[in-house]
């Protein structure tokens, strides 16, 4: 089966975010005074075939785990959804 993850990685807390100071500086002097903080992150979607979608989302736990978020530094979080397979045109046995 078909599945879409997607993976949000983001900084701890306890960690300084210098592209988020930025982003919230320009926000700052473009008028947005009222945005207080700024947090960026990571943002990736990804498809894979699994058995099902429990193996889905341990390959993708692990997937994070060695490569898409560094585990000293960024926490990271999965959603994850079966992809359909579209129907072929005539096929009615639906």
């Amino acid at each position: 089966m078909k599945y879409r993850a997607e993976v949000f990685v983001t900084l701890k807390p306890v960690v300084n975010d210098p592209a988020g100071l930025t982003i919230r500086g320009g926000l700052h002097a473009l008028g947005f005074d009222s945005v207080t903080d700024v947090r960026a992150g990571k943002y990736l979607v990804l498809s894979l075939e699994e058995s099902d979608a429990t193996q889905a989302r341990a390959r993708i736990d692990a997937m994070a785990r060695q490569l898409l978020a560094n585990a000293v530094i960024e926490d990271y979080r999965i959603e994850l959804e079966p992809v359909a397979e579209p129907v072929a045109a005539g096929d009615v046995s639906a």
